[in-house]
């Protein structure tokens, strides 16, 4: 039997068939006025996503190499900064910071928990000379959205900057940065973007910008300051990955097209229609604030969560994730981000019936899928 792929992850995301041509075009010189004008387009195409006047830096990396250069860039030797953990890139925060000699506040929450603002307030009451919050807007590992309106709104009256990684959630669910009062924010290509891994962005806003002036940690090509002044003279500091900006640039127009809260409205339709085909199948789902990026879902009794992922995968090509350490095989992960439609919400349901059915669990195939239509057919216009 042929089998087609089914891209049903939280990244990277299916990829529009209009951007990945955008791929195959020419390598042009990216030390050129033909260049500048594609890469400075495409940069004020990311201020609209992003929701700010502040200027967006584009990386060439992961939103990892976002989230090391947030700290490399704002913080010295020494400072202390508060990190919510409550999955497994609330812990990479932690331990980005820790490599540099940052003095690390834990707040820990249990997996697919949330953080009250007033818990974030009481925190930052007992270490008044905190320089920067970090914290996810979406944490991926468990499907949580935080509320990161609320964090703002505390970290606002204090000195410290809210630091927001916004690699699966910007796009897919609001946060607007100038609007919330969003100090740093960054996100990553191939998640709601809908180009391949490759890319990532930041923007400081003139708050953060102090703390860069005055930062000591070591950095050379995360060097936020280079990137300022290479910004001014439409570049970068250095090469760029040009195709992926030729891509970014094809899934902007796409973006501005549906606009950004049509984009963030589609996200929440594909996951309510997720939902409640969940629920008609009888599962339980794991996070306790689940958003438009991705459901997560509580692995039956009885059943092997680890398998139910690698049948899903090896037989029927639908490749959805699984939980990561330390809960593996307690839960799974159905991703509705990027370049989805209805349809893959429908694909990902079918396919789980079956996996359920096949390791003995109590399911009436197309149950959830009806469930999800239902969603489908009243929401859409």
């Amino acid at each position: 039997m042929i089998k087609k792929y089914y891209l049903l992850s939280p990244g990277p995301t299916p990829v529009p068939e209009t951007v990945l041509a955008k791929g195959a075009l020419p390598i042009i010189h990216h030390r050129t006025k033909e260049f500048s004008d594609l890469f400075m387009e495409m940069t004020e195409g990311m201020k609209y996503v992003f929701q700010t006047k502040n200027d967006v830096y584009t990386l060439t990396s992961s939103g990892t190499g976002a989230m090391e250069t947030a700290v490399t860039n704002l913080l010295s030797k020494g400072d202390k900064a508060i990190v919510v953990n409550g999955g497994k890139f609330g812990e990479r925060w932690a331990q980005i910071c820790n490599v540099y000699g940052v003095e690390v506040v834990e707040i820990k929450i249990e997996w697919g928990e949330v953080l009250s603002p007033s818990k974030l307030e009481e925190v930052l009451k007992d270490n008044p000379e905190t320089k920067a919050v970090f914290t996810q807007l979406s944490e991926t590992s468990t499907g949580v959205v935080y509320d990161v309106k609320g964090f703002a709104e505390v970290v606002s009256k204090t000195d410290a900057v809210l630091v927001v990684d916004g690699i699966s959630g910007l796009g897919a669910t609001p946060c607007p940065m100038d609007e919330w009062g969003v100090n740093v924010l960054l996100t990553g290509s191939q998640k709601s973007l809908m180009i391949p891994p490759g890319l990532a962005f930041i923007s400081f806003d003139d708050k953060a910008w102090k703390l860069v002036e005055t930062s000591n940690l070591p950095k050379y090509y995360f060097d936020m300051k280079k990137a300022k002044k290479s910004i001014g003279k439409r570049t970068t500091p250095y090469t760029p990955a040009v195709s992926l900006v030729y891509q970014q640039l094809e899934a902007l127009k796409i973006i501005k097209e549906q606009t950004i809260d049509g984009i963030i409205e589609h996200h929440r339709i594909l996951g309510d229609a997720t939902r409640a085909a969940v629920k008609a199948i009888g599962l339980e789902l794991f996070a306790k604030a689940p958003g438009n990026i991705l459901t997560s879902v509580k692995t039956p009794e009885g059943i092997d969560g680890k398998e139910l992922v690698n049948i899903m995968q090896k037989k029927y090509s639908a490749y959805i994730s699984g939980a990561q350490d330390p809960m593996k095989g307690k839960f799974f992960r159905i991703a509705h981000l990027g370049y989805m439609g209805g349809f893959d919400v429908i694909i990902a349901i079918s396919a789980l019936e079956m996996v359920l059915a096949d390791l003995g669990f109590n399911v009436e195939l197309g149950k959830g899928v009806a469930a999800a239509e239902n969603v489908l057919r009243r929401e859409w216009k």
